[in-house]
C-alpha cells in the first residue's frame, strides 16, 4: 500500500518553487473551475491544462498512476452503467443491452472532471511537503487543532499499515486462506476488530505521552508562510483564475 504523499517534494520544478500559499489558492481556483464544467465539450480543455501542469511539475507518471488506481476503480464502478441506463438515443444494441449517447456523454463528463480534479490534488500533495501544506492551511485560517489532527492521522497510517501486515502474516503462518466462506469472513472481522482495538489503545498512549510533554498548554499557532511570494507567484494565481473564469464564460456563451 502506497501511503506516502510527497516522495518527490524535493524536486526543482516551477510548481515546486511556486510559493505554497499561492499554489494552494491557484490550484484551488482551477479545481473550482473544473468542477463547474457541465458540458462535455469543455472536458478536453480541462485535461489539456491538467496534463500541461503535470508535465511542468516533473513528477513521474508512475506517481500519478499508483495513486489513481483505487479512486479510478471506484469511479469506474459508479459510471460504467451510465451508457446502458441513461438516455434515449441508442448508438449500439445487442439483445437487451444498448449503449446510449446521453449516457456516454455523461460518463465522459464525470470521468474527465474527476481525472482533472484528482490530478490537481495529487500535484498539490506531490510538489509540497505535507508539513508545509499544513502550515499553509493554518496561514489561510484553518484551526491549528485540525492541522495537528491531520498530521497525527497521517503519521499513524503507516503504523496501522505495519500492524496489519504483521496480522496478515500471522494468519498465513497459521494456515489461513481466504475462501469467501462464512468462517473466513468471521476471521477477517476478528482481525479488523483487533486492529481497531490496538489502534485505539495506542492513540490513548500517544495522547498521554503528549500531555506529559506539555501538549495543549502553550500551543504556538503562528504560521511561517504568510505572504504571497514573488510577483510571478501572484501572476500564476491570476492565470489560474483566468482559466477558471474562461471555462465558466464558455458555458454561458
Amino acid at each position: 500500500m502506497r501511503l506516502t504523499l510527497d516522495p518527490y517534494a524535493a524536486l526543482e520544478s516551477p510548481l515546486h518553487r511556486w510559493w505554497p500559499r499561492a499554489k494552494l489558492v491557484g490550484l484551488g481556483l482551477l479545481m473550482l473551475g473544473f468542477a463547474s464544467v457541465q458540458q462535455v465539450q469543455l472536458v478536453p480543455i480541462c485535461l489539456l491544462v491538467t496534463a500541461g501542469l503535470y508535465l511542468l511539475s516533473g513528477l513521474p507518471w508512475s506517481f500519478l498512476r499508483s495513486r489513481l488506481r483505487y479512486p479510478g476503480l471506484f469511479l469506474l464502478g459508479m459510471v460504467i452503467a451510465l451508457p446502458l441506463l441513461s438516455g434515449n438515443t441508442i448508438l449500439w444494441q445487442w439483445g437487451p443491452l444498448a449503449i446510449r449517447q446521453e449516457g456516454l456523454l455523461a460518463m465522459g463528463l464525470i470521468a474527465g472532471r474527476f481525472l482533472s480534479i484528482v490530478t490537481l490534488g495529487m500535484l498539490l500533495l506531490g510538489t509540497t511537503p505535507l508539513l508545509t501544506l499544513m502550515d499553509t492551511l493554518v496561514s489561510l485560517g484553518l484551526p491549528s487543532l485540525l492541522a495537528e489532527m491531520a498530521l497525527l492521522a497521517y503519521r499513524y497510517l503507516f503504523d496501522i499499515s505495519d500492524q496489519l501486515a504483521l496480522l496478515r502474516q500471522a494468519m498465513r503462518l497459521r494456515g489461513f486462506q481466504p475462501t469467501g466462506s462464512r468462517q473466513s469472513w468471521q476471521q477477517l472481522a476478528a482481525v479488523t476488530g483487533t486492529l481497531l482495538v490496538r489502534s485505539y489503545e495506542q492513540s490513548e498512549r500517544v495522547y498521554k505521552a503528549m500531555r506529559l510533554r506539555g501538549y495543549g498548554h502553550s500551543r504556538n499557532s503562528a504560521s511561517q508562510l504568510r505572504g504571497w511570494g514573488r510577483s510571478s507567484d501572484i501572476a500564476a494565481i491570476g492565470l489560474c483564475a483566468t482559466i477558471s473564469l474562461t471555462l465558466i464564460g464558455l458555458q454561458v456563451w
